[in-house]
């Protein structure tokens, strides 16, 4: 039983501010993560002083450290993280398959095209560029999977219609790299696909805070939609939702955030496919408290998983995208064992 049906909104409030403290706590550590140790208490001072909270002297060389480099990058793998996260939700609700997410139905693939496409053939520059480029190739890949499913979008068609689109997208990715790049632009895209946060700064987290702000909002406004697309379409007409509506608006916000996320960051998987079922468990399938809970949670993940990244072989960073996966198919296979022996 979850959370949310004890009916103990107190829990849930309480919960919600852990979570946040973890994240908080979490983003301290990552800031003090790399040859130059930093203390949490020395990053608070830093964030502080940058206010006007207080006047508390600092080395130099930590608060440059700190706001050009370090804190851009934890800011924007919790941006991340919650938009990966909020995407598969909803992709989950919408078509009503526990599986679905943009990783695995191609759609991540798709925006790595897109935004391969823009860093490699000279279709623009620039973040907002890149994140344009990765747009498109996201919808098409949706687009291609919708097609390639038919009317009749069951779970297995889906899942197979998305790991033929992640194929076709990938090989179009890897066709582009080894005709139009160097060796040294070969290995930076390889590494990028895989998930990396080392290039971004504060314009990256400016758009990735934007375009999530933007996203989360638009989804909680279709939240009563979202209950009731869990019973079906038919269902949802019936409580008089316009169901085509709804479905483009979402599917394109959704769209929308895996791309800018993706454009900065690369192709993460398993984020938004484990995070969802976690977060229906603490606070259930309510999606006005589902939504800001999956976003939440995600960002700790990630923020966590990037810690992970830089520790576990240090001083080489392993790739954000191989750290979701050793985390997330343990996690994905008790959720589905434990699904399978309540049923």
């Amino acid at each position: 039983m979850s959370l949310a049906s004890a009916g103990r909104p107190s829990v849930l409030a309480l919960s919600a501010l852990a979570v946040l403290a973890a994240l908080l706590l979490a983003i301290a550590l990552a800031v003090g993560i790399g040859e130059m140790p930093i203390s949490p208490l020395t990053t608070l001072q830093a964030v502080t002083n940058r206010i006007g909270l207080t006047e508390v002297p600092l080395k130099r060389i930590e608060e440059a450290v700190i706001w050009d480099y370090r804190l851009s990058r934890a800011l924007v793998a919790a941006l991340c993280g919650a938009g990966l996260a909020l995407s598969g939700a909803i992709l989950q609700s919408l078509l009503r398959n526990p599986l679905a997410e943009p990783y695995v139905l191609g759609i991540s693939a798709g925006a790595s095209t897109g935004a391969v496409m823009v860093m490699l053939l000279g279709f623009g520059a620039g973040t907002f560029s890149l994140s344009v480029g990765a747009f498109g190739g996201a919808l098409a890949a949706f687009l291609f999977v919708v097609l390639l499913a038919g009317n009749r979008q069951t779970a297995d068609r889906t899942i197979l219609a998305g790991v033929a689109a992640s194929q076709l997208f990938n090989a179009l990715t890897s066709w582009i790299v080894s005709t139009s790049a160097n060796a040294e632009q070969a290995r930076s895209v390889m590494f990028w696909l895989l998930g990396s946060f080392s290039g971004v700064r504060w314009p990256d987290a400016a758009l990735a805070a934007v375009v999530l702000a933007a996203g989360l909002l638009v989804c909680l406004a279709h939240a009563r939609a979202l209950d009731a697309f869990t019973f079906g379409e038919d269902a949802a007409r019936a409580l008089g939702i316009d169901v085509r509506r709804v479905r483009v608006v979402l599917l394109v916000t959704t769209a929308l955030m895996t791309a800018t996320m993706v454009s900065m960051v690369g192709a993460i998987g398993f984020v938004g496919l484990v995070i969802p079922h976690a977060a229906r468990f603490l606070v259930g399938p309510g999606h006005a408290r589902l939504l800001p809970a999956t976003a939440l949670t995600g960002a700790l993940f990630m923020v966590l998983a990037d810690i992970v990244s830089r520790l576990i072989i240090a001083p080489q960073i392993l790739p954000i995208g191989v750290v979701t996966a050793l985390v997330g198919v343990p996690f994905f296979s008790v959720i589905l064992y434990r699904a399978r022996a309540a049923s």
